[in-house]
């Protein structure tokens, strides 16, 4: 069995049911910030355990030494690797994410190694090509793949550069805007 493309954790997430009262307890148990907030995210081209599916979520980035913070705020009531872990109204530690350099090979190994994929999609414009693997049997969290663009890079290194200068105070949650500003609460 292949082994998958890549296996450093870059990402650490978790599904919450209110994103804004999430990211503040971060800020202030924490001190992690600035939070990036990107609203009623639809992503495009999803299957949910190979059959067509929906994922509508808001989503939260904040940067912690060398690992990245993801809050999701599922708002579809469709199903998903999300909601296979956590009840609508529940929340917890969901998922580590890491790169994939070889999305369709890591989309046989996994589920090779008894992870099977749940919600994948993207590819589409509307977010990179992603995947979910129920790793629970063993690790009690799913697994994400992300296949890297410039564009997610790019927005990811934004994050990391916000929180390496970040005073602790300003702009601790900021919510993105289609034309790459942020816009605060």
């Amino acid at each position: 069995m292949a082994m998958p493309s890549e296996r450093k954790i870059f990402q650490d997430a978790w599904v919450v049911d209110d994103l804004m009262a999430a990211c503040n307890r971060w800020i202030k148990f924490y001190g992690v910030g600035p939070f990036y907030i990107t609203q009623n995210l639809t992503i495009g081209n999803v299957q949910y355990r190979g059959a067509p599916g929906e994922l509508r979520m808001s989503v939260a980035l904040a940067q912690a030494g060398d690992v990245q913070i993801e809050l999701i705020e599922q708002h579809s009531d469709s199903n998903s690797a999300y909601r296979d872990m956590y009840a609508k109204g529940q929340h917890g530690f969901h998922h580590c994410c890491v790169w994939s350099s070889d999305y369709d090979s890591d989309m046989k190994a996994y589920p090779a190694a008894g992870y099977p994929a749940t919600t994948y999609g993207g590819g589409d414009g509307s977010a990179p090509r992603f995947a979910y693997f129920d790793a629970r049997k063993d690790f009690d969290i799913f697994l994400e793949i992300v296949e890297p663009n410039d564009a997610i890079r790019a927005s990811f290194k934004r994050v990391a550069d916000a929180a390496a200068t970040w005073d602790g105070k300003t702009d601790p949650i900021r919510i993105n805007q289609p034309d790459g500003s942020y816009t605060v609460p």
